[in-house]
């Protein structure tokens, strides 16, 4: 059996991560429709850094931002690693904290501009 060149090779690898990323992507959304009912419910204002990060994956801007969502991705893999499993009690502050570091997370990358700090 022939093994691939090197070119089919990157094909396939990059097809690969951009499908991993889209699935994240529509994971978030997902539940950031989730953190704003809960916000909601709990009749509670949403504070302004987790809104920027609810609306950056809601309306999508992470496809005018070449590389956003690649952070986002590595964030969301380093709050998976370092939070505690979430559980009924702890859940929406979990949520709530990593919207917020996604939040951060922009801004430093300098991908969010609306935000003064």
């Amino acid at each position: 059996m022939r093994s691939k060149d090197p070119e089919t090779r990157y094909h396939d690898q990059v097809r690969k991560q951009r499908k991993a990323l889209e699935e994240y992507a529509a994971h978030e959304i997902e539940w950031a429709d989730d953190l704003l009912t809960w916000y909601r419910a709990k009749k509670m204002d949403m504070p302004d850094d987790e809104y920027r990060a609810v609306a950056f994956f809601k309306n999508h801007e992470y496809l005018r931002k070449p590389g956003s969502l690649t952070l986002l991705y590595s964030m969301y893999k380093r709050c998976m690693a370092e939070l505690p499993e979430p559980t009924p009690e702890i859940a929406f502050d979990l949520l709530a904290f990593r919207f917020r570091m996604y939040a951060e997370t922009l801004w430093q990358g300098g991908y969010d501009v609306w935000q003064s700090r």
